[in-house]
């Protein structure tokens, strides 16, 4: 049933007096997807024509390998991302000096003595102290808490602990593998090792970084497999007491020169504001980083190329960075914070790709209540690739530090059902990433970051 409303001139000039606000908000939301509609779709559509970002991938992982600070793998994955970026005709590309801890693992093995004899797969954790040359020897004591681990305080001197806890999440998960060593030193233990962090295992411990307290006595500390793990707590169970010999050659040499790499495409009405995105470029010295995070670092460079590609020049500066020593330090992103200090104003969004590059969600976000209503509409731009989800708190271990100052942040959220399973490992490799996937992920933050740099109004601080 239609129905005819008839209101006077002054009654509806009323309405929309008091209603200009919205419609104005309205308007311009609807403008927003109207306006940039086309080119999120010549977007998609170029970052889908060829494989070019899993072909350059593959060039960096398999001629310089994993890049962990202060190794040469990494400053020659840097000096061919530079040259490359050149090549590609950036309005910039420069690297900037970073001072990152420069840490190496050296010979490392596990041993099982009894009740029977067996080589075992383990990980030194980053940053660990070595042991002896013959190593520390012991019989071990597994727990699933620190909770337990008080509990049985009185058992585990002179013997080695072995946090044996299933994975859930890895920001609850991880603490044992971070404090660990310092948990178990309290209680006297002469060494730790910890059930790796992730949910699956094909016999691979898994790396990491890791903390020594200040008022406990350091301890070698390292990662064994899935597999080892349950298998010692089944030797505890049966009263077997298992015992093993741990030796690592873990050790700290002096600081080391690194650099962030940095490419821009120069804005054509407000070059000064700048949308900064990227990931980390080092890596443990396991696998290849692929996902962890040379994915991350290419799906953003090749972001900036297929804009370039498409003769697109946003309003503002689009920045890609590629941080240094995310892994252990996280110098590359306070470093950043630093040097660039006067900018952070002028920081429009920082955007981080650091949780593999597999099928693409959408992005979380960091910042203020007005702010995430925008992310969201900026978002709503990515239905087009099924990757619409917006979710509030985020952002990205690299860009925190420019975060704290106010700027708002988005990470890349993607379908991380298996990343978990190769995190930190040697299976960290190339094979992992689909090339569709890592198109889709270059397709995303090219959209996202794009009409950021473009829209007539920055997002929202407050």
């Amino acid at each position: 049933m239609k129905r005819t409303i008839q209101i006077s001139i002054i009654a509806l000039l009323a309405i929309i007096g008091t209603s200009f606000g919205f419609l104005k908000k309205t308007t311009e939301e609807s403008s927003l997807r109207d306006q940039y509609s086309d080119i999120t779709s010549k977007i998609v559509v170029r970052a889908l024509q060829d494989s070019n970002a899993y072909q350059r991938l593959s060039i960096m992982c398999d001629t310089y390998g994993p890049r962990l600070s202060g190794s040469k793998n990494l400053e020659q994955a840097i000096d061919w991302i530079v040259a490359t970026m050149k090549k590609d005709g950036f309005d910039t590309v420069y690297t900037e000096p970073v001072k990152v801890p420069h840490w190496v693992r050296g010979n490392e093995s596990l041993t099982l003595n009894s009740p029977y004899q067996k080589n075992m797969s383990v990980l030194g954790l980053g940053g660990t102290v070595a042991t002896e040359a013959s190593g520390v020897s012991g019989e071990i004591i597994t727990v699933k808490s620190f909770d337990e681990l008080t509990k049985r305080s009185k058992e585990v001197k002179g013997k080695i602990v072995l946090f044996n806890v299933p994975f859930t999440k890895y920001g609850e998960t991880v603490r044992y593998r971070v404090n660990g060593a310092s948990e178990a030193a309290k209680h006297g233990a002469i060494a730790s090792l910890v059930r790796s962090v992730g949910p699956a295992s094909m016999y691979t411990p898994h790396t990491g970084g890791m903390k020594y307290a200040d008022d406990v006595k350091k301890i070698p500390h390292a990662a064994i497999s899935l597999e080892d793990a349950e298998m010692l707590s089944r030797q505890c169970g049966l009263g077997l007491k298992p015992t093993v010999t741990l030796k690592l050659e873990g050790k700290f040499l002096p600081d080391a020169n690194s650099r962030n790499v940095i490419a821009e495409i120069r804005g054509s009405e407000k070059p000064e504001e700048i949308v900064v995105f990227g990931g980390h470029i080092d890596s443990w010295d396991v696998g290849q980083g692929a996902m962890d995070d040379g994915g991350g670092c290419i799906a953003a460079w090749e972001a900036l190329r297929v804009i370039k590609q498409l003769g697109l020049r946003p309003k503002r500066t689009l920045r890609v960075c590629l941080w240094t020593n995310e892994e252990n330090g996280l110098m590359g992103g306070k470093t950043y914070a630093k040097l660039h200090a006067k900018e952070i104003p002028n920081h429009v969004l920082a955007v981080e790709s650091d949780a593999g590059t597999f099928k693409p969600r959408g992005y979380d976000f960091g910042g203020s209540a007005k702010g995430l209503e925008m992310a969201r509409e900026l978002c709503s731009l990515l239905g087009i690739i099924d990757a619409s989800s917006c979710e509030e708190g985020g952002g990205g271990a690299d860009i925190g530090p420019i975060m704290e100052q106010g700027v708002p942040g988005m990470g890349l959220i993607v379908d991380d059902s298996k990343y978990f399973n190769y995190h930190h490992t040697h299976a960290d490799m190339v094979d992992k990433i689909d090339p569709r996937e890592l198109a889709f992920c270059t397709a995303s933050m090219a959209i996202l970051t794009f009409v950021a740099a473009d829209m007539p109004k920055r997002i929202p601080r407050k």
